[in-house]
């Protein structure tokens, strides 16, 4: 097992996670930014506004009589956004972020960010390509994702099958690396240094996981988004709650967390040599895999949940995107970054800028180690709550993703082979739970990288097409009159013109119905 990990681990390091796919992700970022110009920066506030602004305005009107009914084959533009949301935030924020540190050193953190930075407009792209080429099957149901883009967008079958096949093996690792998150944090808080203890808490944890999971993947995509929805704020808001409290008890050496960050970043000591360096190298290395691996952006993974959305406009979701990122890099995994690296420069405990050194240091263990100090028993109960249900709902998510992407691959069988996909992924969580850590997530780091090129190759083929669709949002809010481009569809652009025109969206008017004709030429 051990010779198989390292093997694995040779191939993520050298070929996929090397050099080539670290630029093809930043590279399509950039590429995306520029066409752009920039709109994460420059519509940021319209980001705020259009997301969490509008979902406050809707909370407060809860109490009042619905109009319409709400349609029960989607899910709100929150719960497409509390299921993608589910998938992204997850153990790679915690123990993700600490793996990067230990491996990479704590200059992981910045090319975390850089990666982040680029990456909101990546994740931005990919929602609303799904959204335009999103699919009603027979049963009502929005079905997209990349494999539709690719397909309809592209006109290339071929690489949307390999992106599927991809994205159903990338899902079952997801799903082991959780449930071996979960299984990890419960044998650190309660067996110790019991190995036979910690044998039975694997079992345990890994039944409990299977069951749970099981029960609630049957209701599919919408009951996902209602655990997801209540879950993701709860879990969110308590874990940047404790960050704060323990950054701000460590505020004095703050400023030394950051420049062991910068520093770290752009270090030139050579360990054999190398032109960037051994330290710089596994900084990016790290910073880029982690980040990729907690934001997704790039993997396309999280569109698939978005595509569900009751939302019409796929510029309004894509919105969403933009703010997932930001949420899960710049806020979670920041907030652990600091927390690690404070409470390890104030205590003396850990120094990780010997990336080369780090490779005894156990990541499940370190990830609570912040917590832990500054709140005690009370802290390491807190982190075993939290770090479950980061890793349950991102495991209900990702079986949703393979779900679709099986669906795809065998068209009018797919419901069948949905079902079987559901058995194998829920049975193999207990194989996660009780296996070596570091194997499973090499195994999901490689999933995530042969993912990643169809879906790359895609949004920089369709990347015209996003500036086209968007700029067709912002003409239409000022009052231009165009022909609204909601659906690759002709059939369901006029069906989400009619809802469009019947909710009052400030977006369109009755005369649009005259120019979609012209969406078709």
């Amino acid at each position: 097992m051990q010779a198989f990990t390292k093997v694995i681990a040779f191939i993520n390091e050298n070929i996929l996670w090397g050099i080539p796919l670290i630029l093809a992700i930043l590279g399509t970022g950039i590429y995306l930014t520029i066409r752009m110009r920039a709109m994460q920066v420059k519509k940021f506030p319209t980001v705020m506004g259009a997301t969490l602004g509008e979902t406050f305005k809707s909370v407060k009107k809860k109490g009042e009589k619905k109009e319409k009914e709400k349609d029960k084959k989607t899910v709100s533009a929150f719960e497409a956004f509390a299921s993608a949301i589910s998938g992204t935030v997850g153990t790679g924020n915690i123990v993700g972020v600490t793996g990067a540190i230990i491996s990479g050193g704590p200059g992981a953190v910045l090319w975390m960010w850089i990666s982040a930075f680029f990456g909101m407009i990546t994740k931005y792209s990919e929602n609303v390509l799904g959204m335009f080429f999103r699919k009603k099957d027979k049963n009502g149901e929005m079905n997209g994702g990349p494999m539709h883009y690719i397909e309809h967008g592209l006109k290339f079958r071929t690489l949307a099958i390999v992106f599927s096949l991809c994205c159903c093996l990338a899902a079952i690792g997801m799903g082991m690396v959780q449930a071996n998150a979960i299984s990890g944090t419960l044998q650190g808080a309660i067996a110790g240094d019991n190995a036979k203890l910690a044998k039975i808490i694997a079992v345990i944890t890994g039944i409990v996981v299977v069951l749970v999971t099981a029960l609630i993947v049957i209701g599919g995509i919408k009951r996902i988004g209602k655990v997801a929805s209540v879950v993701v704020p709860f879990m969110a808001i308590l874990f940047i709650l404790m960050a704060l409290v323990v950054i701000t008890v460590n505020i004095s050496v703050v400023p030394k967390a950051f420049a062991l960050i910068f520093k770290g970043a752009f270090s030139f000591r050579a360990v054999g040599g190398g032109f960037f360096g051994y330290t710089i190298m596994m900084a990016m290395r790290y910073g880029f895999a982690r980040g990729v691996f907690s934001n997704e952006a790039g993997l396309g993974s999280s569109c698939i949940a978005h595509s569900a959305s009751e939302n019409k406009e796929p510029v309004k979701q894509g919105l969403w995107g933009i703010l997932e990122v930001f949420i899960d890099t710049f806020v979670i995994c920041t907030l652990t970054a600091l927390s690690l690296l404070c409470v390890a420069v104030k205590t003396g405990a850990y120094d990780f800028t010997n990336v080369a050194g780090n490779t005894g240091l156990e990541k499940n263990f370190l990830a609570q180690f912040a917590f832990h100090h500054t709140f005690g028993t009370v802290g390491t109960v807190l982190f075993s709550i939290m770090l479950p249900l980061f890793a349950f709902t991102t495991i209900l998510a990702w079986s949703y993703y393979g779900q679709q992407s099986v669906r795809y691959l065998f068209g009018k069988h797919g419901k069948v082979a949905e079902n079987c996909f559901k058995v194998l992924y829920v049975g193999l969580l207990m194989v996660g739970a009780v296996v070596a850590s570091d194997l499973v997530w090499q195994l999901d780091d490689m999933f995530n990288a042969l993912m990643a090129l169809p879906n790359l190759i895609a949004l920089l083929m369709l990347g015209g097409l996003v500036v086209k669709i968007t700029k067709n949002y912002f003409a239409r809010l000022k009052g231009e009159r165009v022909a609204p481009m909601l659906s690759a569809d002709p059939a369901l652009n006029a069906e989400f013109l009619d809802a469009l025109l019947k909710e009052g969206e400030p977006s369109v008017c009755e005369e649009m119905r005259t120019l979609l004709p012209k969406i078709e030429e």
